[in-house]
């Protein structure tokens, strides 16, 4: 009897799209941050200010700097200290693509409250992402 225990095709499905996912948003903030160091794109707050901030809550930051929380850094993505958030939001969705895709998985199974589990974890996600839910720091 063989003591290695097999995975299941929804976790293959799952760890084959995060591994993918995570090798992508690797790619997407180094590219992101060569564009930053190199100053193809003009950044927000010039890379020689960013000490006088260090010090600083990030209520003082944002006001100091005249940025908004939230989502609203997706208007200033030409700003080269900014570009970087792709990347950074692109990782932080990729466990909801995972989710997405083995729902059809778990359901062709029958593993009915598994895919039911899965839509809710999609819709949580989500609606923690876009800000509605007002809460922590921000």
């Amino acid at each position: 009897m063989s003591d290695k225990v097999k995975a299941t095709e929804e976790q293959l499905a799952y760890a084959k799209l995060l591994d993918s996912g995570m090798k992508l948003g690797l790619l997407m903030l180094v590219i992101s941050f060569a564009i930053y160091m190199l100053g193809v794109l003009t950044p927000h707050i010039p890379v020689g200010d960013l000490p006088q901030y260090w010090s600083m809550s990030v209520k003082d930051y944002l006001k100091a700097t005249d940025i908004h929380a939230g989502w609203s850094w997706l208007y200033q993505l030409g700003k080269g200290d900014f570009l970087n958030f792709i990347g950074i939001a692109f990782l932080s969705a990729v466990t909801i693509f995972c989710y997405i895709r083995i729902i059809p998985i778990l359901f062709r199974k029958k593993d009915t409250v598994y895919g039911i589990l899965a839509i809710v974890e999609v819709l949580v996600l989500v609606l923690a992402a876009s800000g509605i839910l007002k809460g922590g720091g921000h």
